[in-house]
């Protein structure tokens, strides 16, 4: 296991407990608030939340740097997941967005990828990242790319590459770069193949969430055809 992190607001406390973190503390504004808010958004959760501690507000500031609108936050140890999951990695090239990357996290999770590395200097567990993906950065493991030699296919997405077409293999990496910057030569370079994802003339791209929601999807559809 490795340090702890700050988990802010509800939706990403529930999110880490659902996947196995052992949040501690968990603390809360308004008790009786947060225990409504599991009885309608995670009754699964009811008995978690019940035990939340109850702290004034200044008291939550100074745990956990800021209010919040849900009144929640919580800590977890970040787990050290293995990447050995039967489903496609996400690769960020250089993301320079912390919260597009967060949202990626959230999609790759939401769509059951393998996970998501990525290459450049944010701090795939920085808060910021980690509040875009709600506490889904348990779901599925979030690290830095050692390397791009991968087993299997490195696929990179770009506009000019050729129209996504048939199956996505399980063990595959999906590279996507940056709106602004797009692919490194690197990663170009180490590529099998490049594709583009089907888009409007005069449209200039799709945010990088996006992108990779559409990858992704692609992947889950072929394989359950």
């Amino acid at each position: 296991m490795l340090a702890a992190v700050l988990l802010e607001g509800f939706h990403a406390v529930k999110h880490a407990l659902r996947f196995g973190a052992d949040v501690h503390p968990l603390i809360t504004t308004d008790l009786s608030a947060a225990i409504s808010l599991a009885e309608t958004h995670a009754p699964d959760l009811v008995g978690r939340f019940q035990d939340a501690t109850e702290i004034d507000k200044a008291g939550f500031v100074l745990r956990a740097g800021r209010l919040h609108p849900t009144g929640v936050a919580g800590f977890a140890e970040r787990p050290d997941l293995p990447f050995d999951r039967d489903a496609p990695v996400v690769l960020l090239d250089n993301p320079r967005n912390l919260g597009n990357f967060g949202a990626t996290i959230r999609v790759a999770a939401g769509l059951d990828a393998g996970g998501v590395i990525s290459t450049g200097d944010v701090d795939p567990w920085h808060p910021n990242v980690l509040r875009g993906s709600a506490g889904l950065h348990f779901a599925l493991p979030v690290a830095k790319a050692e390397s791009l030699d991968f087993a299997g296919e490195l696929i990179a997405f770009d506009a000019d590459g050729d129209l996504l077409t048939g199956p996505i293999p399980d063990n595959a990496v999906l590279a996507f770069g940056s709106e602004r910057h797009g692919l490194s030569q690197e990663v170009r370079a180490k590529a099998t193949r490049i594709v583009r994802l089907p888009m409007r003339e005069k449209v200039s791209s799709y945010n990088l969430t996006t992108s990779v929601a559409m990858g992704l999807y692609h992947w889950v559809v072929h394989r359950a055809s």
